[in-house]
């Protein structure tokens, strides 16, 4: 059997996975959005962080699970960046919810959400993707993201709507001024990778009640967008992935439990799933 290499890409990273045998090598590239990164930027990563990392040997089979990779425009570039590097490979270039669902429900029907920088949703019947509620990006939607999140964090700091206290510990986590922050978000590149930075804020002052507040708030925002528009999800398990739905679990939980939702599955990552899913199909 020839090796594969399996791909998850979000926007702020990619973890990738070398399978050959019983041998796994992981490692991480930034991410390649194709909404954010060109194709000349991609055959760069491609050639200067993964060739490297898989010792310039050539895959069998490549499957690319990528944020922003539902539109056909989007899958022609990163295949054809993928292929002008590993010619030789067959490549299968899909969206990261494909890639999310298939870790989280394997074969079974279930609804399976990405919340990490960016978040997305649908509704998995163990094959395909029947329903997806729309993903409108950081700009108008990413509901209960980290860049949601981030961006609920600056609102209350700028705003001076925070308790006293937790400017100080704002102030002492980022040393930035107003016009700095605005400089990120509106000026330099991937402002989305930056609001999601301010995520971390959240978790480090839990059991304040304007923190939790804003977590609860960001994921009633998702539940309600986007969980609630399928009739499944009051039937079927509602899997998570991603580093915001990891670290927050117990929050999902409480709102799961509160909205009498059956929770399935939360994980970090779908690189083991998505593995597993392979080696069985292979």
């Amino acid at each position: 059997m020839s090796a594969i290499l399996i791909a998850d890409s979000g926007s702020t990273k990619a973890e990738w996975c070398w399978v050959e045998g019983n041998k796994k090598k992981r490692f991480i590239t930034p991410g390649l959005s194709p909404y954010f990164v060109s194709a000349p930027q991609m055959r760069q990563v491609f050639k200067e962080m993964v060739c490297p990392k898989i010792k310039n040997q050539v895959p069998g089979e490549i499957y690319f699970y990528g944020t922003g990779c539902s539109n056909p425009e989007n899958v022609k570039m990163v295949k054809g960046a993928l292929k002008d590097v590993f010619s030789k490979s067959s490549i299968y270039v899909d969206h990261d919810l494909i890639g999310a669902a298939r870790a989280l429900c394997g074969h079974q029907k279930g609804i399976a959400c990405i919340l990490g920088t960016g978040s997305n949703s649908c509704f998995f019947n163990g094959k395909k993707i029947v329903k997806n509620s729309p993903g409108l990006g950081y700009v108008l939607g990413d509901e209960g993201s980290g860049t949601y999140l981030g961006k609920k964090v600056l609102q209350y700091y700028l705003y001076n709507t925070f308790d006293p206290d937790l400017p100080d510990r704002f102030n002492a986590a980022y040393p930035l001024t107003a016009p700095e922050i605005l400089d990120a978000v509106y000026k330099k590149p991937h402002p989305n990778r930056f609001l999601a930075e301010f995520c971390k804020f959240l978790s480090e002052n839990r059991g304040h009640y304007m923190v939790e507040n804003i977590i609860e708030d960001g994921f009633n925002d998702f539940f309600f967008n986007h969980i609630y528009k399928y009739r499944e999800s009051w039937t079927l398990p509602i899997n998570f992935t991603g580093s915001v739905a990891y670290v927050f679990k117990d929050v999902l939980k409480e709102l799961c439990h509160t909205y009498e939702l059956q929770l399935g599955k939360v994980i970090k990552a779908p690189m083991d799933g998505l593995i597993n899913y392979h080696l069985g199909k292979l």
